[in-house]
């Protein structure tokens, strides 16, 4: 039995959030087509103060979404050629979680070019109507035994504090 997380999972803490998404489940409607995998790692932007996230720089029109609803898509392109996906927590306080990769999947940008993901997500709300959502299967847990926590990857613009916060997390096999 599968059930949708829906808003309340994503209104908490970013790091308990994160560190939680590990073993659920993306998925993601195209046509009649149904991509689902489970999401082995992730990476935790705590807010304005945390200098390797993007609304550390304020509120601006790329990153507007992260100052909405926790469950709210926040999309952007980097390297003027990939997609990210991140998904906003903590209702209006600036935060998100990156998904960086699936049971199949290495790495951020290729997981949004298998699931097809791109600007025009951005700002919608995860669920069914979107096309993408996150699902749980019951009496599925992940155990602490089974989670590495190690910095994050390419933020060394944020000085030496934030870069080597812990704040990747990564599922065992």
């Amino acid at each position: 039995m599968r059930k949708t997380l829906g808003k309340d999972f994503f209104n908490r803490k970013t790091l308990v959030v994160a560190k939680d998404l590990l073993g659920k489940y993306l998925v993601r409607k195209v046509g009649n087509e149904i991509i689902r995998e489970k999401i082995t790692e992730v990476e935790a932007y705590v807010g304005p103060h945390d200098l390797a996230c993007h609304s550390s720089r304020g509120k601006t029109a790329r990153n507007k979404t992260m100052y909405g609803e926790a469950g709210a898509i926040y999309v952007y392109f980097t390297y003027g050629m990939h997609w990210m996906l991140n998904i906003v927590t903590e209702n209006s306080c600036g935060a998100a979680v990156l998904i960086r990769g699936t049971e199949h999947i290495s790495g951020p940008a290729r997981l949004t070019k298998k699931f097809q993901i791109d600007k025009s997500l951005n700002g919608q709300m995860l669920g069914k109507k979107s096309g993408l959502w996150i699902e749980e299967k019951q009496n599925e847990k992940i155990k602490n035994q089974n989670v590495i926590r190690t910095p994050r990857i390419g933020v060394s613009y944020a000085g030496e504090i934030w870069a080597n916060k812990p704040y990747r997390f990564i599922l065992k096999n």
